[in-house]
């Protein structure tokens, strides 16, 4: 063997690196979450603010279960109209 420190092993530095790495990132996303929390938006959240501003939800936006039994069923739901919309 030879007489080098072990801190002189380049491939030593290499797999120290990567457990190193990982712990400062944790520790980063860490401080994220601290120092600045979001808030927790509901289902009922949403409704009510779609409420509020008088919206209906397009396709895209549909909430998971009708989009869900949509997939499943392959029935494709009937266009919303507007309620002041010509006939």
């Amino acid at each position: 063997m030879d007489d080098k420190p072990w801190w002189s092993y380049g491939h030593l530095w290499l797999v120290i690196s990567g457990p190193v790495s990982v712990v400062l990132a944790c520790l980063v996303t860490f401080y994220f979450i601290a120092n600045s929390p979001n808030q927790i938006i509901t289902g009922q959240d949403i409704e009510i603010e779609n409420i509020k501003s008088n919206k209906l939800i397009d396709g895209s936006n549909a909430p998971a279960t009708m989009a869900r039994n949509h997939a499943a069923t392959g029935v494709v739901p009937a266009p919303k109209t507007a309620p002041d919309a010509p006939k």
